[in-house]
């Protein structure tokens, strides 16, 4: 399995690459921007990108879809619950400003426990709703890809139109720190010092 951690954009985003070795079938996570840096890892890794999937529908992590569509031909993933913020207004001005464009259609709204297949690897989707009604967690055996829900330090901002502080709190005890202690953490963005962390390391913080 291979799985690259990407931080792009001046928004601090990680990008995320997940690939399977045998078939060479990958997913991107949240492809923001730098698209030479992506590309690259990409490219060394030899993948075939099938899937794209968004852990929300803010700008600042949709601004590459377009971009990953055109080169790739990958379908696009999404939460039902975030699929209109892909073309608001908002993030469609925002996304030019970050070099990139209006996202694409999805070719699929994902649900909680969905599972996405590359090769013989399935990743699991938990919804995580609080930093945005659609928020999902991206979860494969041993690791956990939480967007913009869980940090290294600190958690997603509640005070966004359509987010709940009480809503994410529950999503991170129940749904992510729930999971073996030994599972690690790929954060949304590098708002700490770490790029990763673990289930039990956030233990400590909110239990």
């Amino acid at each position: 399995m291979i799985i690259e951690q990407i931080l792009v954009t001046g928004m601090l985003v990680f990008c995320y690459l997940i690939g399977e070795e045998d078939s060479r079938e990958g997913v991107l996570i949240d492809p923001a921007g730098d698209f030479h840096k992506i590309f690259e890892k990409v490219n060394e890794h030899r993948i075939n990108v099938k899937w794209i999937i968004n852990t929300h529908g803010h700008f600042d992590h949709i601004s590459g879809n377009s971009y990953v569509v055109d080169k790739t031909n990958a379908g696009l993933l999404i939460h039902r619950f975030d699929e209109r913020k892909l073309r608001s207004r908002i993030n469609r001005l925002l996304s030019r400003m970050m070099g990139g464009m209006t996202s694409p259609d999805p070719v699929k709204y994902l649900d909680d426990g969905d599972e996405i297949e590359i090769g013989d690897i399935k990743l699991k989707v938990i919804h995580t709703p609080g930093h945005t009604k659609g928020s999902i967690c991206i979860y494969l055996n041993g690791h956990i890809f939480t967007g913009d829900t869980l940090f290294t330090e600190g958690l997603g901002r509640t005070d966004l139109l359509g987010a709940n502080h009480n809503e994410i709190i529950l999503s991170i005890k129940k749904r992510i720190l729930t999971l073996p202690d030994e599972t690690i953490i790929w954060p949304g963005h590098h708002y700490g010092i770490s790029a990763t962390s673990t289930v039990k390391e956030q233990k400590m913080i909110y239990l």
